[in-house]
């Protein structure tokens, strides 16, 4: 019988030591933070950490103005965000991004993302699973900035529409 109770005791104390160690390693993750602007890489990076943190005038000034749809204010903005894209939507889970490759040529750029969304589901029902998607930009402007000019997400596609998102 004391076998049983030893044995017992070491599966808690294990399970406990695995929850401690995920705990830690979860609260010793790197806060994401801001990359310099000077390369489209850096600009398509920004974009997305500022809609994640909810910086919706920081990722409105990523936005080429010369867009055909541009939304002429921020309050438009958020609004295509919402109704286009789901990209404000919290009840989603959370995802992450990681820049894979750019690809520049004269003014132009194109930028691969891949995204690993974790969902919650309960004990046993938590996932992730990963895609990727691109991410256009001009170099705009009397700086030389870059500017997105499209995006297969987070990107609402009336944006690149001539009659913009009414």
């Amino acid at each position: 019988m004391k076998r049983k109770d030893t044995f017992l005791i070491g599966i808690v104390a294990g399970i406990v030591v695995l929850v401690v160690v995920a705990f830690v390693v979860a609260m010793m993750r790197p806060e994401p933070t801001f990359q310099p602007e000077t390369m489209p890489e850096g600009v398509a990076h920004n974009y997305l950490l500022a809609l994640q943190q909810r910086d919706l005038a920081r990722a409105y000034g990523y936005l080429d103005p010369g867009l055909p749809g541009f939304p002429a204010t921020l309050d438009l903005f958020t609004r295509d965000l919402t109704s286009y894209t789901g990209a404000l939507d919290t009840n989603q889970g959370s995802s992450s991004w990681e820049v894979l490759s750019s690809t520049v040529t004269n003014n132009r750029a194109s930028v691969d993302v891949r995204e690993t969304y974790f969902s919650q589901g309960g004990l046993f029902g938590s996932g992730q699973y990963s895609s990727t998607f691109f991410m256009s930009l001009v170099r705009d402007g009397p700086d030389g900035a870059w500017k997105l000019t499209s995006a297969d997400r987070y990107w609402a596609w009336c944006w690149n529409e001539t009659e913009g998102c009414n």
